[in-house]
């Protein structure tokens, strides 16, 4: 089969590795890829957004399934446009895509759906966002409820802050047109979890959980980042919780989209708060999540590509996973100064002596090639990842690997982990 991988980060790279296991793969091509995805296929120079250049490649190369990795071209409708010349595309519509790339729609859809989640209210005007927030006494989570790379959620603990933080939004615009509405939730209190799945319209195949980490700095502090590393599985997700995220999220999110007439297949990604009460969604991605993809192919035994063809063909109730019970451990290496400002061109240094180590494996995420030599191209550069019979053991080698990579300015959490290893004993 000739496959088509949509996206340049460390996601792509962790699903572009685990594509070129598959007996069924003929041709892999990635646009536009990066220095660790021309490790798996060939990379394409075609922009992500370039939704026409895309389908002329697909159709002219015979290309048989696309896969989206991020989430723009999934609002901008490129399943859409591939599904209208025949070809098979792996992600939901743009309709679906909603689920992310509007939040206000997100929460009608779980209102719908009386699926748990933070009160909260829609604001298109500063002023009014101003005076709600100035009404509350308790902490309060401001969201931009377009899309933001992943950045665009500022926890405040006083509500001054949280005036503060929608003024950024609304009027300096600090995440561009994703700031023209603002979503003004509560904040929910707990530990978080990433729950993903396989939805192909009518069947449901829940992946391993996985625990992200937000915050820049260790001990969460600082501001949120795109994701400076997870774990898989967490053990705060037992197999009794799981049923219950089951039955009483997914299931019925899956079911109003259907009834709202905006089907969804593809990777539905629940971002849970595990609180005091049960647990409850914090946001909905419409695509594999990232980093905590990197942890999860890791353990995935089966075919990728198999499943994700049996999504695009709805015969998803014919698929059965194997997993490797031993959990992962992925740490970002981010640029100085990520997630503000940061210099790109920094030489890296150490991947190949870090994969050399049994069960570990670099993923690309923000690199490039100059004049021969690899060098750094955005805030998270690099998703180390590894595997280990318990999570201390993974965590361990994960640290080892990353303290043989270098560039200049790099910084990583430390912390990766260590909830799971605290859960444990």
């Amino acid at each position: 089969m000739r496959v088509l991988l949509i996206g340049s980060g460390g996601r792509e790279d962790a699903i572009a590795w685990k594509l070129s296991k598959s007996k069924e793969l003929k041709k892999l091509y990635i646009a536009p890829g990066n220095p660790g995805t021309a490790r798996w296929g060939e990379n394409v120079e075609i922009r992500t957004e370039d939704i026409t250049e895309i389908v002329k490649f697909a159709k002219d190369n015979k290309v048989e399934l696309v896969i989206i990795g991020p989430e723009d071209p999934l609002a901008e409708g490129l399943v859409d446009a591939l599904e209208a010349v025949k070809i098979k595309a792996f992600g939901p519509s743009k309709a679906a895509a909603q689920l992310e790339a509007d939040k206000s729609f997100s929460k009608q859809i779980m209102r719908s759906s009386a699926v748990s989640t933070a009160e909260g209210r829609t604001f298109t005007r500063f002023e009014d966002a101003k005076a709600y927030i100035a009404s509350r006494d308790e902490p309060v989570v401001i969201k931009a409820a377009g899309l933001a790379k992943g950045k665009g959620v500022i926890v405040c603990n006083e509500p001054s802050d949280g005036i503060l933080a929608a003024e950024k939004i609304m009027v300096n615009r600090i995440f561009g047109s994703a700031g023209d509405k603002v979503v003004v939730e509560d904040k929910l209190i707990g530990e978080e979890a990433s729950i993903l799945a396989f939805v192909d319209g009518r069947s449901i195949y829940i992946m391993e959980s996985a625990q992200d980490h937000k915050p820049v700095g260790d001990g969460d502090t600082g501001p949120n980042t795109g994701g400076m590393g997870a774990y898989s599985p967490a053990p705060i997700v037992t197999d009794q919780i799981m049923s219950q995220i089951e039955r009483e999220i997914l299931v019925p999110v899956v079911d109003c989209m259907n009834r709202n007439d905006t089907p969804y297949k593809g990777v539905l990604y629940a971002g849970l708060m595990m609180t005091a009460g049960g647990p409850r969604v914090l946001e909905f991605n419409v695509r594999f999540g990232d980093p905590e993809t990197q942890p999860i192919l890791m353990r995935l035994k089966s075919d990728l590509l198999e499943v994700c063809l049996a999504v695009c063909e709805q015969k998803l109730d014919h698929v059965t996973l194997e997993w490797d019970r031993r959990p992962s451990v992925c740490v970002v290496m981010a640029s100085g100064g990520y997630p503000g400002d940061y210099e790109k061109g920094k030489i890296i240094n150490g991947i190949n002596e870090a994969e050399q180590l049994k069960d570990v494996a670099v993923f690309h995420a923000g690199t490039a090639k100059k004049d021969g030599k690899l060098v750094t191209a955005g805030g998270r550069v690099l998703g180390v990842t590894a595997i280990g019979a318990t999570i201390a053991e993974a965590k361990k080698l994960v640290y080892e690997a990353t303290e043989k990579i270098s560039f200049d300015g790099a910084q990583y959490r430390h912390d990766i982990a260590d909830k799971a290893i605290k859960a444990k004993k």
